[in-house]
């Protein structure tokens, strides 16, 4: 595998720290657009008073997450010599993404929907952009020893994101006007900025392919001729359905909050921070339990552990008056179970590309995990209407966890040889 080389002043443990670091800031500005989808926006709706399936057809402005890879190859050829082909996006996209957010905060849902959404696309189309640079600036950072470690941070650090728009965002929304909260949390993104201002850009021993045509078409062939067609059509489909269950289950979670009677500031305080603390912690256990057990057991274990936890939902939804225990239990718990699931999808997204192709093969198969989310959940709100209610909606999501983890046999076998590595 290709491993990237250390500047010549650098001692392996000073560089070590220093890669830790950069993936805690990028993890957090990766994370924090999404985050203002999937919680700031449909609590910014529900204050104007729109109607659920309006919000859950909000979703749909998350769309640009899924055609990554059609735009992944023009990023490594675009850049400014002075920065790099990874250094200037870090550069230029954050600062982009403070001005869209802004910009946001200062329209209404209830009169400009249609410039909403199109500014909406606007910030999904950056936001997926900085996924694509920050994905293959991860991988290519991080020596294959520290893959383990390294994503674990990242994505942590991508959940305590979710704080800021999920949590802060919506307490300040019951003191201060729309427009100040979401610069506030714009305000957030700065930091990627500043930091690939004075970091290095990633050296590669194996050299990325040298033309356009050559970065759309190199890590396809390669792909398939790693895996095989079929194990490669396997596995894309697993990777679509390994998180489905989940992804629907929380697509609408403020909302569902809301609708139990919970106050904003309830869930910012409650719901939001059961939410981080229960995926941080699940990660690390993930993360060092990784240490221990193989990718593929890790991703069999955890798995399940996430289906098991969908039901607490449809038992929430069955509980009258407005009990912060029970908020907080059921969200902590089930965020501790899919913050194990993460720490292995990622690691086994990771592992199943190559280096020499990063932006590329990691923008289609993060690309397939976010399909969910980003497509089916935008259903939710029907579903929950012709369902309904929530509890059997939760129950379904539930069945929909199980064909995902019927694939494990094929493409993360139990017993996979072990193979070791430099």
């Amino acid at each position: 595998m290709t491993e990237p080389t250390l500047s010549s002043t650098e001692s392996p443990q000073s560089g070590f720290w220093k890669r830790i670091l950069i993936c805690i800031v990028i993890g957090f500005s990766s994370g924090l657009p999404l985050f203002v989808f999937l919680n700031l926006i449909p609590a910014w709706a529900d204050a104007y008073h729109l109607n659920i399936k309006t919000i859950g057809l909000l979703t749909l402005l998350q769309l640009p997450y899924v055609f990554k890879p059609l735009w992944a190859p023009f990023l490594d050829f675009f850049q400014f010599r002075q920065f790099g082909r990874r250094r200037t996006w870090l550069v230029i996209l954050p600062l982009l993404l403070v001005i869209a957010l802004g910009t946001l905060g200062t329209l209404h849902p209830d009169i400009q929907l249609t410039l909403i959404s199109g500014l909406g696309i606007l910030i999904s189309f950056l936001s997926a952009s900085l996924d694509i640079v920050i994905d293959a600036y991860r991988r290519e950072i991080l020596p294959d020893r520290e893959l383990g470690l390294g994503n674990t941070v990242y994505v942590n650090a991508y959940k305590l994101a979710g704080l800021v728009p999920g949590g802060l965002a919506l307490i300040l929304a019951d003191q201060l006007p729309w427009d100040l909260v979401f610069l506030i949390v714009a305000l957030f993104m700065l930091p990627c900025t500043l930091l690939a201002i004075f970091v290095h850009e990633p050296e590669l021993r194996q050299a990325p392919p040298r033309t356009l045509v050559g970065a759309f078409i190199e890590p396809l062939q390669e792909f398939f001729s790693r895996k095989g067609v079929k194990a490669g059509v396997a596995l894309i489909v697993f990777i679509f359905l390994y998180k489905l269950g989940d992804a629907l289950a929380t697509s609408l979670a403020t909302k569902f909050y809301l609708d139990m009677g919970y106050t904003k500031t309830q869930i910012g305080s409650v719901a939001k921070v059961a939410v981080l603390w229960g995926g941080l912690i699940g990660g690390f256990v993930g993360g060092f339990a990784m240490l221990k057990l193989s990718i593929n057991r890790a991703i069999w274990i955890f798995g399940f552990a996430q289906m098991a936890v969908i039901p607490l939902f449809a038992w929430l939804s069955m509980q009258t008056g407005q009990s912060l225990i029970a908020l907080g239990s059921v969200v902590g718990t089930e965020a501790f179970a899919v913050g194990l699931g993460t720490a292995a999808f990622v690691a086994f997204i990771a592992k199943s590309t190559n280096p020499a192709y990063t932006a590329f093969q990691l923008a289609l198969l993060s690309t397939l995990a976010s399909l969910p989310r980003t497509v089916v959940s935008s259903y939710a709100g029907y579903m929950i209407d012709f369902m309904g209610g929530y509890t059997n909606f939760f129950w379904l999501c539930t069945l929909l966890a199980i064909p995902g983890m019927l694939m494990l046999p094929w493409v993360a076998p139990w017993y996979e040889k072990k193979v070791l590595q430099d």
